[in-house]
């Protein structure tokens, strides 16, 4: 892999995010390999090295603001692609266990290459599809998490009386304008909104609302 000249915006996004020489050297190999690997087959339509950071990084980490209440969750990464937010929130909060749920095979041989040359622990990848995640497993996850995945209604599913998920909590990444319809609402604990790169977005949170 060649060396790669880090973006302009590198520094302010070492320091605002109070990243250590460890974690800031796993976003500088993780960014590297993403650029290197987009070259040769999809896995993102932003390859611009200061883009990635403000568009995928920075995006990604404004979840743990959201996260305090949490210690060492289990997050479950929907659809993660190559890796995003599941991996940028990794690299920040190391104490975290984190499942990877991907079905493409160059995305989860990937997300392998990832977590090996970063020496990532506690990373699972599963390797299947989203209704048979929910429907096989019993993984004990606190956070579902979702970026330009699958649409809420589809995510919604693990609320279900049935579902050994209805318990946790859903984290669904989405622009300013969007809103919830009348059978989403019902599910809607909290929307927060937070400014990446000069947009505004928002990040929906989701449970089950018990019976008062």
């Amino acid at each position: 892999m060649s060396t790669l000249a880090m973006p302009a915006s590198w520094q302010s996004f070492v320091a605002d995010e109070k990243l250590s020489d460890t974690q800031a050297e796993q976003f500088k190999q993780y960014l590297q390999l993403l650029i290197e690997r987009s070259k040769q087959f999809n896995l993102t339509a932003v390859t611009d090295p200061g883009e990635i950071v403000e568009r995928h990084f920075r995006d990604a980490l404004s979840l743990r603001a959201f996260l305090a209440d949490y210690a060492a969750p289990t997050i479950a990464d929907v659809g993660t692609g190559a890796g995003i937010p599941g991996i940028p929130l990794k690299i920040a909060m190391p104490e975290m266990h984190l499942i990877l749920i991907e079905v493409n095979k160059k995305k989860i041989a990937f997300l392998q290459e990832v977590v090996n040359l970063l020496g990532l622990e506690n990373v699972e990848i599963y390797p299947h599809d989203w209704r048979t995640f929910i429907r096989k497993t019993s993984y004990p996850v606190d956070l579902f998490v979702a970026r330009a995945s699958l649409q809420p209604q589809e995510l919604t599913r693990i609320f279900s009386p049935s579902c050994p998920y209805n318990n946790a909590q859903l984290a669904y990444f989405a622009s300013r304008h969007w809103s919830p319809d009348a059978d989403l609402s019902k599910f809607v604990t909290n929307q927060q909104s937070y400014q990446v790169g000069g947009t505004v977005r928002q990040v929906i949170f989701f449970s089950r609302k018990l019976p008062s």
